[in-house]
Parts: C-alpha cells; structure tokens; sequence
C-alpha cells in the first residue's frame, strides 16, 4: 500500500466567503476549485532517485506548447495542460496513481489539515514599515520627516553594512506556505473546498493544497 508523504492536488482560488456551522457560527473560508488533476509522470526511486507523480492542470492553447512537451503529455492524452508539479511519495505501492489516472479533491477529508502553497500578490517596492512591520518614530522631539525611516543600518564597526539587513525593497510576488489550514467543507461533485480563513494569492491564482508536514499537537 502507498503512503504518500504529502497528498496533493493544484486547484484555482475562487475567493471568500462565509459559512454557517451546526453551532450557528459563521466562519470565514476560501473557497479553492482543486481539480481534477491529471497524472502526466510517474517517477521512481529505481529511475530518478526518488518516488513521486506528476500532475497536469490547466490547459493552454496548442500552439504555445513546445514539441517536446506535446510528446511528453501524449503520454498522459491529448491534453496541454498549463501547470505541472510534483507531489513527492513517502514510498510506491499498488495503489499508486498511474499515468492518465485522475486526481481529484476526495484524496482530503472535511476536517483535515493541510498546507496551501501560492504565489502572494506582489506590492511593489515598499518601505520597512509595510515590508517589515517597522515601528514608526515619535512624530514629534524633532523627528521631522524621518518618522517612516528605518533608522541606523550599522555602526562604526565593523565599517559596513552586515548581510541581511533589514531594508527598503521589493514586496510580495514570491511563493508561500500557509501551515495547518483545515478543510471545513468539501463539494466533491464541484470539486470545491471550503478552507477555514484566508489563503495566498489572488483569486484565479494557482494554489497548491497538500497533506499538512508539520501538523498541530491535539489539545489536552
């Protein structure tokens, strides 16, 4: 039997909105359009040094699909599908996905943990303020302009600028991990799940759900 060390699926961020649960709370949740996902590759510890299957989503027009590429999703059908990515397995069985297999979001169960993974938006060129959540200076004992500045960068040694400090500089547009999110609905005929709270990316982005790594310690 498999175990896969993180089940995965890609899916696209519809937006937010609320539900009701049997307690009458109302709890904010993203909803995630998860597949379904095609199988494109399957590779092998014996082949490539470890155990993991590729996954297809999407789809793009066919004359933006390279020649190698074409002959490398004919193995999967005649789909040119938009995104790939892997999902890593702890180690192969019966069970495992084949290709052409699909993969859709009933691989999760309602109440589970798991990781979303996304592209964040991207902010521009920002301040330590936004970019850091810089305390501002007292606007006042002579502070004049400099209230939004980030203050001293070093001192007289060592005579430089030390690695990593933090600054002034391009904000957002990178990939995130977003831990322990819990599924608290799943729409198995829309392929649909209902994430508790906010996730990364904009709506219409590519998101990336998986089995939680680190998961949470139950309370007492």
């Amino acid at each position: 039997m498999a175990t896969m060390f993180n089940r995965g699926i890609l899916g696209t961020k519809i937006g937010m909105t609320r539900i009701f649960q049997d307690d009458g709370e109302a709890v904010a949740v993203t909803l995630v359009e998860a597949g379904p996902c095609t199988v494109v590759q399957r590779k092998t510890a014996a082949d490539d040094g470890y155990d993991a299957i590729q996954l297809g989503f999407g789809s793009k027009r066919e004359k933006l699909v390279t020649q190698p590429m074409k002959g490398h999703f004919k193995k999967a059908g005649d789909d040119n599908f938009r995104f790939l990515r892997e999902v890593r397995l702890l180690e192969a069985g019966d069970d495992t996905p084949a290709v052409g297999d699909k993969v859709t979001c009933d691989i999760f169960e309602e109440g589970e943990l798991i990781d979303v993974v996304g592209t964040i938006k991207g902010r521009g060129y920002t301040g330590v303020i936004k970019r850091h959540n810089f305390s501002t200076l007292k606007e006042s004992h002579g502070a004049h302009f400099f209230v939004r500045h980030a203050g001293s960068i070093g001192s007289r040694k060592p005579q430089h600028t030390l690695p990593g400090t933090k600054m002034s500089g391009q904000h957002g547009n990178k990939r995130v991990t977003l831990q322990n999110s819990r599924i608290l609905r799943i729409d198995a005929d829309k392929n649909l799940l209902y994430i508790k709270g906010g996730i990364p990316g904009p709506n219409g982005g590519l998101i990336m759900l998986r089995e939680a790594k680190k998961k949470k310690a139950k309370k007492a």
